[in-house]
């Protein structure tokens, strides 16, 4: 009876050993994180520093504010930044998976370019302008790109607008290209003089004063005389963020509409054969009395129509059409993808979590 008992004894040290380490295993991956630890991606950390590097930029394009804000309203600000940083690293590592990671050259080659217009000193003051080192600014690069290249294979790739659907849409909005009065096809490349909301363009890159701005539009001026691309350079230059990613396009506008903007730049316009570009050209905001130069803008003539129904058979109506049904088929496809990714990631916020135990306090 003794042996039976020491058997069993031993029987069932054996099963709680192992169950011993195995609650321990559990409770380690478990644990409480570093405070210094805002988020996990699928186990991968997005730290204090990440969240605090992408605070400090976002203050860095508000400028001077009237008064720093609230904790509630900074907490705010940092949750949807947060946010972002959870999406990039989300569409990083399905990048990675895909073997789609914009590699060292790639980032090379764009932070040249982005480099072009400064000199070295110019640069560097930049950058600290920014809160970047220039790490930081090869990171943004590296994921932007990676995330270009992620969408043009997954989504991009994979729309396909046929002449049917420009017919169907071109006969249920017909009206829609009966031009009343001349229209002027326009693309700018334009720089405004303070400190707004992310420029949107490929670099990154905003001016923040009006001397700043002069000479970047300067720079970019010199840079289309020698033959360089206007589409490219609105691209990675232009802060528009309404029309910098389709090369600076801001589509057809009716002649009375640039009239009422601005008589000069109309009447510099109006002096434009196609594919010819102005001079340098102030831009304005406001109206009336309180109207003031906010920047300075390339114009270039894509086409100039004339008053009249604009047929199907018209090349620039089709295109037209082509372009507005690809974006816009293409935002949906894109809401959907990043909501499929995110239902695929195991994601922990922490710092939500965080926010929400102190106010429940």
């Amino acid at each position: 009876m003794q042996v039976q008992a020491s058997s069993f004894q031993r029987t069932s040290l054996a099963l709680v050993i192992p169950c011993a380490f195995l609650l321990i295993a559990l409770a380690a991956c478990r644990h409480t994180p570093s405070p210094d630890v805002m988020a996990t991606v699928n186990g991968k950390d997005i730290s204090r520093s990440d969240l605090d590097k992408a605070y400090n930029n976002y203050k860095a394009t508000q400028g001077n504010a009237p008064q720093d804000p609230s904790a509630e309203q900074a907490n705010i600000v940092r949750l949807n930044l947060l946010r972002q940083l959870i999406d990039g690293e989300i569409l990083d590592q399905r990048a990675a998976k895909l073997n789609l990671s914009a590699s060292d050259e790639d980032v090379n080659a764009q932070l040249i370019d982005f480099k072009a217009p400064y000199t070295e000193e110019e640069f560097a003051k930049r950058l600290k302008q920014q809160n970047m080192t220039l790490d930081d600014l090869k990171q943004q690069i590296r994921r932007k790109l990676t995330a270009d290249k992620l969408i043009n294979k997954e989504i991009e790739s994979k729309i396909n607008i046929t002449d049917a659907d420009i017919n169907n849409y071109y006969a249920q909005h017909k009206s829609e290209f009966n031009v009343i009065e001349p229209q002027y096809h326009l693309a700018w490349i334009v720089v405004t003089t303070g400190p707004s909301q992310q420029p949107g363009n490929l670099q990154n890159n905003k001016a923040t004063s009006d001397a700043d701005a002069r000479k970047k539009i300067l720079t970019i001026h010199n840079r289309l005389t020698t033959g360089e691309d206007f589409g490219s350079l609105a691209m990675n230059y232009s802060e528009d963020p309404n029309t910098n990613s389709s090369a600076g396009d801001m589509g057809f506008i009716p002649e009375s509409a640039l009239q009422q903007r601005d008589p000069a730049t109309f009447a510099a316009i109006s002096k434009l054969k196609v594919g010819q570009m102005t001079d340098v050209l102030p831009v304005y905001g406001g109206a009336g009395p309180t109207q003031r130069a906010i920047g300075y803008a390339i114009y270039k003539l894509l086409e100039r129509e004339p008053a009249g129904q604009r047929e199907l058979n018209n090349p620039s109506v089709q295109q037209h059409i082509r372009q507005g049904l690809r974006e816009s088929h293409a935002q949906l496809l894109k809401l959907a993808y990043y909501e499929m990714l995110r239902d695929d990631a195991k994601v922990r916020n922490y710092f939500a979590e965080g926010i929400l135990k102190q106010g429940a306090k």
